[in-house]
């Protein structure tokens, strides 16, 4: 095309006038191979060539000034003697980059006037606007004009915005060689990357053109580079990626819990319908106003029970005054007044049968409580009793026959009664070395709600002097009988509930475990009050081995309840805090303070139901064999 231009400005020149090199000319201009441009006729056009006409040199050095400051607004530097189109016909797409020639060519330099040099092609340039609107940033090529640093992939720019006039400037940190540029990610867009750095590199409006190599300013949002985090850099926001987007939220949509109501459902089977569940919930609703309704009436048949029993009782009273009062040991003859004293004692002679019944094998005299407790006095004045013993008895006091509420600490009526008891009870102890057992205090309660405290104190000294209550009262000292009674309960065990022993040694369960807590009291602890006065009507006849009896009928009344598959759940049952049946009584609003195995359902009824049961095979002949075998110096 070069050469074309300079054919046509020789031939204009020299005057020429044949017909053929008009008629060549004429050819030559309209010819289909020649890649002349052809100017625009159209009012814009024509008015541009007129004032450029008219104005002469002075025009082109107008468009020079308004393509300067357009370039400014819009924040780039556009060299007005190189195009786009001479620099796509002076280099190919596979050139290396080289300074621009554009600069140097005469052939450009006589075309500084045409339309091609105007500010016009420059924004309307196919490539250049597809450089400047691509989504496709790729790193533009190093140039050859100066040695350029390369840092990074993209370089850093800096753009101040105080300045009246917005000035960015590429930040360099070390200088390093410069390598040649990587092939570029979009070939399709490579041609107009490499037109647009082969322009002389723009200089930011604040810098001389003389450092144009070390600074460029262009209008493209040039990525910032990670390599060189400066404070003076601004950190441009990178095209997100599937990995650094935020995760959407879980649509709030109902709970499990406002789908169904029941929490009981298994956690594998799927929610119930809400209809569903309404409809389980009102029928177990109705079961259990049935149950509540059946415990009710059970509870009111069991005090009528009782209540008729208790009359019939007192209305045996006379039985009692006539045949057992003058001569208790008849009722060892006589099968009836037997089967009488296990049905219970009236309550107004039960202080002379209990009396005639443990006896006074210690041959205590009357003024044997007298002299203990004025021992005992004088020891609380002098401050020599000790003060364990009494925090220890103080304690017992406390949780004694709670609901009764008659021997409430410094309140109850028989408090002090009680509390003078148990001083002169230590002291007669201390005698042969012995100390305070807790339960002690259950013991002397019951005596003293039936007797005086002179009686009750030797029935009482008498009552813990029996061989197995002795054992289990007498320390360390005694610690070889009470081994030999937990054999004998367990062998009793074993023999009349196999299925409750074989659990119990399945969890490794063995009778220290609950039997003193049930003996040492005297079963006050966990029966009701009304079963424990029967039951020890029985043991002041009967003696240790009732004590067995009771222990045995109470894990049969507890036998269903027993199965447990942890080993804590069953100590906790035989404790008396099962948290299920906690609840359940809680929830029916009973009082829970007579007797801890109440919860159970264990009373008088329910225990001689199972205590009458055992004479199928309760034999007295058995339980003497085994106090000879394990017990022999008995």
């Amino acid at each position: 095309m070069d050469h074309h231009s300079d054919n046509e400005d020789t031939a204009h020149d020299s005057g020429t006038n044949n017909n053929t090199a008009a008629s060549f000319m004429l050819d030559d201009a309209f010819s289909d191979n020649e890649d002349v441009d052809v100017p625009e006729f159209s009012p814009a056009a024509i008015r541009a060539e007129l004032a450029k006409s008219l104005n002469g040199a002075n025009s082109s050095q107008a468009n020079d000034s308004d393509a300067n400051d357009l370039a400014s607004r819009i924040g780039f530097s556009v060299d007005p003697d190189a195009s786009v189109s001479t620099i796509d016909i002076d280099g190919g797409h596979g050139s290396p980059p080289s300074a621009p020639h554009s600069m140097s060519s005469p052939g450009i330099e006589s075309r500084s006037t045409s339309h091609q040099d105007s500010l016009y092609e420059v924004p309307l340039s196919s490539d250049f606007s597809q450089v400047s609107l691509s989504d496709h940033q790729s790193p533009p090529p190093p140039q050859h004009d100066e040695p350029e640093e390369v840092v990074s992939e993209y370089p850093a720019v800096h753009i101040d915005l105080s300045a009246p006039e917005v000035v960015t400037q590429e930040v360099r940190a070390d200088r390093t060689p410069p390598k040649e540029p990587a092939p570029l990610a979009h070939p399709q867009y490579a041609a107009s990357h490499e037109e647009f750095h082969r322009k002389s590199p723009p200089s930011p409006l604040k810098v001389p053109p003389s450092n144009a190599g070390a600074a460029s300013t262009s209008s493209l949002p040039l990525p910032t580079s990670t390599s060189l985090p400066t404070p003076t850099t601004p950190k441009m926001s990178e095209p997100t990626t599937p990995t650094t987007r935020h995760r959407p939220t879980r649509s709030a949509g109902p709970s499990m819990l406002d789908k169904v109501i029941s929490k009981t459902r298994p956690p594998h089977l799927p929610p119930k319908p809400r209809t569903e569940d309404r409809k389980h919930l009102h029928d177990w609703e109705e079961m259990m106003k049935k149950s509540r309704a059946a415990e009710e009436k059970r509870r009111k048949a069991l005090q009528e029970r009782r209540l008729a029993r208790e009359r019939r009782i007192e209305e045996s009273i006379h039985i009692w005054e006539r045949e057992i009062l003058p001569d208790w040991t008849v009722v060892h003859r006589n099968p009836n007044l037997r089967r009488l004293w296990w049905q219970g004692i009236p309550t107004k002679l039960r202080a002379p049968m209990w009396q005639a019944a443990v006896g006074n094998a210690l041959v205590l005299s009357k003024d044997a409580y007298k002299t203990c407790l004025s021992r005992a006095k004088r020891a609380l004045a002098s401050g020599s009793f000790p003060t364990t013993v009494l925090s220890l008895l103080e304690e017992d006091i406390r949780t004694t026959l709670p609901s009764i509420h008659l021997f409430v600490p410094e309140k109850g009526p028989l408090y002090q009664d009680l509390r003078d008891l148990l001083c002169a009870w230590v002291v007669a102890r201390s005698d042969e070395g012995l100390g305070y057992v807790v339960g002690v205090a259950k013991v002397g309660a019951m005596i003293l709600l039936n007797m005086s405290p002179d009686q009750g104190f030797i029935v009482l000294r008498n009552l813990l002097e029996r061989h197995c209550m002795r054992s289990f009262y007498g320390g360390m000292a005694t610690k070889d009988d009470v081994e030999a009674y937990y054999r004998i309960f367990d062998t009793l065990l074993a023999d009349g509930m196999p299925k409750i022993y074989f659990n119990f040694k399945q969890h490794q369960i063995s009778p220290a475990a609950y039997l003193p807590d049930w003996l040492v009291p005297l079963f006050l602890d966990h029966l009701p009050f009304e079963a424990c006065a029967r039951v020890w009507d029985v043991i002041m006849l009967e003696g240790d081995a009732f004590l067995y009896r009771a222990a045995l009928a109470i894990l049969g009344v507890l036998e269903p309840r027993l199965f447990f598959p942890e080993k804590k759940e069953l100590l906790e049952l035989l404790r008396g805090e099962n948290k299920a049946a906690l609840e359940v009584a809680k929830r029916e609003g009973r009082v829970l303070n007579n007797g801890k195995y109440e919860i159970y359902g264990v009373d008088e009824e329910s225990l001689w139901e199972r205590i009458n049961s055992m004479d199928e095979w309760w034999r007295e002949s058995t339980w003497k064999r085994l106090i000879e075998r394990e017990l022999p110096d008995l």
